[in-house]
């Protein structure tokens, strides 16, 4: 599986490229994992409710074409996008999802976090506050969108919306929870290898 390091690049243009890239792909084609960071951005999933979208002010607001509801991405997050072929790999999207929670749970682990996972509101969690989105989607067998995680970056924003369409959701991030210097690329290297893993090996 390739790992693709996008650096920080504009949220509607990498949309538009995974979009691409799913429809150009063969079935030879090899999956790929984007490693990205975007300029600050609200994003709201294909059935999002507006509801959710509470005093946004001077941030854009893009709707795309992922599963869930509103979130926030910025400069020191971590964003993930897995363009898998499920047909090829023999699992579904929820075995998908499950390998993403599980390989961020597991990358957690490493700092000595315990984090959890809540029943029907995806996404990883530590002591009841949100530390990581997914959304995903599936097209023709093959997966875009994928992860973010909070390392180092401003939360404030969190505050204009209900994260992931949940009323006073708190949020949390790696660097306000781990014991030792937090290293973007170092973050990124670790869950990259758990997920390329844990899709191998179905886990």
């Amino acid at each position: 599986m390739k790992v693709v390091e996008l650096g920080r690049q504009d949220y509607q243009q990498t949309w538009q490229a995974m979009i691409d890239f799913t429809n150009e792909r063969t079935i030879e084609t090899e999956d790929e994992l984007w490693v990205v960071e975007h300029p600050g951005v609200f994003t709201q999933g294909i059935a999002g409710k507006p509801e959710h979208e509470l005093n946004i002010k001077n941030i854009p607001l893009i709707k795309t074409d992922r599963g869930g509801q509103v979130t926030y991405h910025g400069p020191g997050q971590l964003i993930i996008y897995c363009l898998i072929d499920l047909k090829r790999n023999g699992f579904g999207v929820k075995k998908m999802v499950s390998i993403i929670e599980n390989s961020i749970i597991q990358m957690l682990e490493l700092y000595s976090i315990k984090a959890h996972l809540k029943d029907g509101a995806p996404g990883v969690y530590v002591d009841h506050a949100k530390i990581a989105a997914l959304g995903l989607k599936v097209k023709h067998g093959k997966t875009y969108h994928g992860l973010s995680v909070n390392i180092d970056m401003s939360l404030s924003p969190f505050s204009q919306i209900n994260p992931c369409g949940y009323q006073g959701l708190k949020v949390t991030q790696l660097s306000d929870l781990a014991d030792n210097t937090i290293h973007m690329s170092t973050v990124s290297e670790q869950l990259t290898s758990l997920l390329i893993n844990n899709i191998n090996n179905n886990e």
